[in-house]
């Protein structure tokens, strides 16, 4: 008789990172159990393709609702691993009035979420996706946990904020938590308001893009793989109450990743450059050095490959989409009644 796998729930499932780190905890041999609420911050749809492969699997359960809603306590029963990506995402968006969203699907969410596991017996680890949007702009690169935050926008806020909630349930409740500050983030199925998502749609259809400042603010960017690849590693070290960055290899200004696309795509990129927009901070950096330490944790996929990787699946999204578009134009003429 076949052992009873792991239970492991992921919220966010149907975003960007979770969709593949349920993928990856799958392969794995868990049994995981997604939770998404498919917010509006970008099209159902685009959510409903990362899904796609997740709910062929046996080893996948869905639950489409909203944390604050959903009975949360009956759904984590019995689960070993709990992962929280799900949060409202986007410094830029985070001004006036949509603060109070990213107070609800940050803030309050993750209470909620640490409420419902504070007195769960079978839990080995939560961990916490927070974000490099706490440190703001930063007095050293590269930038060490041991930094004081102070991040310059509502979405950093908010996300510290988390972090501290985490830490109060830790202590006073011994819930297992480790805090993963991710550095933005990029590959296939990347948020379509995200940077390198709009330039690669704009390059290949032959568009003008804006860029915000003056393009030589820098970040350490981070494939996707090696986002997944540190949940992982901090899953099985499960290092209760510890808080890691993690970034990619590569320190690189906005203006060189628009010279690496140029030569991928072999098109000139047209940009307009705009003002600076509140909140995104000038540069960010990740010194990786304690999560290597603690949790062997090193960055594989360099900035180049990364992107050819991004463009390729880009590349095959936009194609099957005018493909459908396409067979339905056909559909519609056949279907047309003729006089």
């Amino acid at each position: 008789m076949a052992l009873e796998k792991a239970k492991v729930v992921v919220t966010g499932a149907a975003g960007f990172i979770g969709s593949h780190l349920a993928e990856s905890l799958i392969r794995e041999g868990y049994h995981v159990i997604g939770i998404d609420s498919f917010t509006n911050y970008y099209p159902r749809t685009t959510k409903e393709l990362n899904l796609k492969s997740l709910l062929a699997s046996p080893d996948f359960d869905f639950i489409e609702g909203d944390l604050l809603e959903i009975d949360l306590a009956a759904l984590l029963r019995g689960a070993r691993y709990v992962f929280h990506e799900a949060a409202q995402a986007g410094v830029r968006g985070s001004w006036g009035d949509s603060f109070e969203i990213y107070m609800r699907n940050n803030i309050f969410a993750t209470q909620k979420l640490l409420e419902s596991v504070k007195d769960l017996r079978s839990l080995s680890c939560l961990i916490f996706a927070s974000s490099s949007s706490i440190y703001g702009d930063a007095e050293k690169f590269p930038t060490s946990e041991k930094a004081l935050p102070k991040p310059v926008s509502p979405y950093g806020v908010t996300k510290l904020a988390c972090e501290h909630l985490c830490r109060v349930y830790q202590k006073s409740f011994g819930v297992p938590i480790t805090i993963l500050r991710y550095f933005t983030v990029y590959g296939p199925r990347q948020r379509p308001d995200m940077a390198f998502y709009r330039f690669i749609k704009a390059m290949t259809q032959k568009r003008q893009f804006t860029v915000y400042g003056n393009g030589e603010q820098t970040r350490n960017f981070t494939y996707i793989s090696d986002i997944v690849e540190a949940n992982i590693l901090a899953m099985k070290n499960s290092p209760s109450g510890e808080i890691f960055n993690i970034g990619g290899g590569t320190q690189i200004s906005v203006n060189k990743v628009i010279r690496l696309l140029e030569g991928i795509l072999g098109y000139k990129a047209s940009i307009q450059y705009s003002d600076w927009q509140k909140g995104d901070a000038y540069h960010t950096g990740a010194d990786v050095s304690y999560a290597k330490h603690k949790l062997g944790y090193v960055p594989k996929i360099n900035i180049k490959e990364g992107l050819q990787k991004q463009v390729e699946w880009q590349v095959s999204r936009i194609e099957e989409k005018q493909m459908k578009e396409s067979k339905s134009i056909r559909r519609r003429a056949v279907a047309k009644p003729k006089y």
